[in-house]
């Protein structure tokens, strides 16, 4: 009897830490991190540069280089057995709960596990792309190094088939990096994540450097195939905008740390911490009533002397007594509700009402117009 879960969990990551090692000190980037993802669920990951979005990613993928260390947590992963899953078919993995240790795993069950199960399409396509390489032996060689075997007119039809699936001309295979567009290079990289059929993907800001028309075109995709191919996906930006029309749910980061989740409903609807209103409205509407932008005061604290309290504290414009103290846990703001948020508003002990949106915008407002200062 198969020790993994058929069930809807593919991935749970427990308490998961990641420090910097420095000669001027440890950068805490990554500080009890937990969440849990659903098989074809999009779960995107928002907040400002240096909160810890892709320091997090590349830990639960194992692709941290020192001086970066995993100092605590878990990540466990369910896996389904596929015929084209090499990792199913291993002995001696080290299991928890049901599921894979991907701490644990070893380089050769590592290797297993990338591309086969997991892979990443990074935030720059030209330097993921080796530029002395044509497109189709790049895509070949992924096939060739985890299905081996198979015979060359195989690979060849697969990289048309994956090129088609990005719906780039199979004339294309022939090409090198350089000669394509940044749309066509990130949709090449976006076939080769796609390659080996992975139950899960992450994605690394990957249309940053796209123009919005691009842009749209590029989350269109993405979309498309996680639905066809039920494929989860982990999407990396500080464009909360993106997310609100890509994920399913939302994790918003600060500080290295997750203070908010919730679904991309409820984020844009009412979301809950200040900070998540600061980065929803940090940017113009194109409809509605003209209204004066407040953005988010002050920089991100640093991550080597965080304080023993809330880190958002010093910039927040509702910041009150227990906000200067006591570091927040992340909890359900209200009982019965979907939202979870580390915010003492939430707290009963110290808040004796939850506060309304419209009051942590008139909090900004109030701050644009230097009713109050930080």
């Amino acid at each position: 009897m198969s020790v993994f879960s058929e069930a809807e969990l593919l991935l749970d990551v427990r308490g998961l830490n990641v420090d910097y090692e420095a000669d001027n000190g440890t950068v805490h980037a990554v500080k009890d991190v937990s969440f849990t993802l659903k098989r074809g669920e999009i779960l995107g990951l928002a907040g400002e540069s240096g909160c810890g979005k892709s320091t997090l990613a590349f830990g639960v993928a194992r692709l941290l280089r020192p001086p970066a260390i995993t100092t605590a947590g878990e990540v466990i992963y369910y896996p389904r057995d596929r015929e084209e899953s090499s990792l199913t078919h291993m002995h001696n993995l080290p299991v928890v709960d049901g599921g894979v240790d991907v701490l644990s795993l070893t380089q050769r069950q590592l290797r297993a596990f990338r591309w086969n199960e997991l892979s990443v399409v990074f935030q720059s396509a030209m330097n993921a792309l080796n530029p002395v390489l044509s497109v189709g032996s790049q895509i070949i060689d992924v096939l060739k190094t985890h299905w081996p075997g198979k015979g060359r007119d195989y690979y060849t039809k697969r990289a048309i088939e994956l090129l088609d699936l990005v719906n780039i001309a199979p004339d294309r295979l022939k090409s090198y990096p350089h000669e394509l567009s940044g749309g066509m290079r990130q949709r090449v990289v976006i076939a080769i994540a796609m390659a080996l059929r992975p139950e899960l993907i992450i994605m690394d800001e990957p249309t940053t450097a796209l123009d919005v028309v691009v842009q749209r075109e590029i989350l269109e995709l993405i979309s498309s195939l996680c639905k066809e191919f039920n494929t989860a996906l982990i999407f990396i930006t500080h464009d909360l905008s993106l997310l609100l029309e890509l994920s399913d749910n939302i994790a918003i980061m600060y500080a290295g740390q997750m203070i908010e989740k919730a679904t991309s409903y409820d984020i844009y609807k009412h979301p809950r911490h200040p900070y998540s209103y600061g980065l929803l409205h940090a940017f113009p509407t194109l409809h509605g009533e003209q209204r004066k932008i407040a953005g988010i005061p002050g920089a991100p604290p640093d991550l080597r002397t965080l304080p023993p309290s809330c880190a958002f504290n010093p910039r927040c414009p509702m910041a009150f007594g227990p906000c200067s103290t006591i570091v927040p846990l992340l909890q359900l703001a209200t009982p019965g509700d979907r939202q979870q948020v580390a915010c003492h508003l939430y707290n009963h002990e110290f808040s004796q009402r939850i506060p309304e949106t419209e009051e942590i915008a008139a909090s900004y407002e109030a701050l644009a117009e230097g009713s109050i200062s930080r």
